[in-house]
């Protein structure tokens, strides 16, 4: 069985929830585990004509056979874990999601000090969730872990434990990042990036599972790209070309109009290297080339769409596995027998 990190490869909003819903009903993992920042993610998911928007608990749910972790690193909002836990209900998330009680806790304080600070608001381009504020607070030891918090009682778990148990016992885990490589602390455009570092090493420690258990690292590219808020864009493009394109869209978490750009194969190749990709899921290819909707086998995508994912491949020399052509779980080319 394999232990594989799903990362974003660029400022988030690249589709990993698409990818992370199909991987996880396809190869039915035993444990999946939410690694990342917080609340401040969102994860959007299309199962069977019904949409679904996330913010902490994993987007693998719909596999209700897997336990569902949320690692130390992440900050958990108990409001926001609450109410995706009724959210949810049709999934049985309540039984099955547990945090690691070393987790930090947003609370209100942190969510009005995110909000009044006109330089995160307006010139970083903060979510407003309160994940700047509480990680500051983590980093001067001041913070509220989940184990202090009544109302998570019955959700308290041991995360590394159980996921280090799990690959023992020779089980499949699944790890989900979230945020992209665009938005780390450490090597995204700073300052224009989220309050901590978002590659699949940080990931991998996120819910305390050592490097040399990692088997596969999943990069998920957007045929395009976009970004919510301030910063560097080297491939942006109008939002009137955008629309002209049909690749307008929006954010999940604060409903802002993003900022779209062509595909950045030197950003790919950044982010692949430091992430260590060993396979790269593209999404939206639909969009950027709307005769491939819906298609699911690789022999009938027109050539414009091969050659766009072999000069992929050839830029990052990474092999591109997984291929989105629609939001449906069935709108999904699935090379990895061939590939590895």
């Amino acid at each position: 069985m394999t232990c594989s990190i799903l990362v974003g490869g660029a400022w988030g909003d690249e589709g990993k929830g698409k990818c992370i819903t199909y991987l996880c009903d396809n190869d039915k993992p035993d444990i999946i585990a939410r690694a990342g920042v917080g609340p401040n993610a969102g994860h959007s998911v299309e199962i069977h004509g019904e949409k679904y928007g996330l913010r902490l608990t994993p987007s693998g749910f719909v596999h209700t056979g897997a336990r569902m972790l949320i690692g130390a690193g992440v900050l958990v909002d108990p409001e926001v874990f609450m109410h995706e836990m009724d959210y949810l209900n049709k999934y049985n998330v309540r039984d099955r999601t547990f945090v690691d009680y070393r987790c930090a806790i947003i609370e209100n304080k942190h969510k009005e000090q995110d909000q009044a600070s006109d330089y995160l608001k307006n010139k970083i381009g903060s979510t407003g969730t309160g994940c700047g504020p509480a990680n500051s607070d983590r980093v001067m030891r001041t913070i509220k872990l989940a184990e202090q918090y009544e109302e998570l009682e019955d959700y308290l778990t041991n995360v590394p434990q159980e996921v280090n148990d799990a690959l023992d016992d020779d089980k499949e885990v699944f790890i989900e990042g979230s945020q992209g490589f665009g938005l780390s602390l450490y090597y995204g455009t700073y300052p224009y990036v989220t309050s901590k570092d978002t590659t699949a090493s940080t990931f991998a420690a996120d819910v305390g599972v050592g490097p040399t258990r990692i088997d596969e690292v999943i990069a998920v590219f957007k045929s395009y790209i976009t970004r919510v808020g301030e910063g560097p864009f080297a491939t942006e493009i109008t939002q009137e070309k955008a629309e002209e394109m049909g690749i307008e869209e929006y954010g999940t978490v604060t409903g802002r109009r993003r900022r779209v750009g062509l595909f950045d194969m030197e950003l790919a190749r950044e982010s692949c290297m430091i992430n260590g990709a060993t396979q790269i899921a593209l999404t939206c290819v639909d969009k950027l080339f709307p005769n491939c909707g819906n298609v699911t086998d690789y022999s009938k995508l027109p050539g414009e769409v091969k050659k766009f994912i072999e000069e992929i491949e050839g830029e990052t020399g990474v092999p591109v596995t997984i291929i989105s052509t629609g939001p449906d779980l069935e709108d999904t080319i699935d090379l990895r027998d061939e590939l590895l």
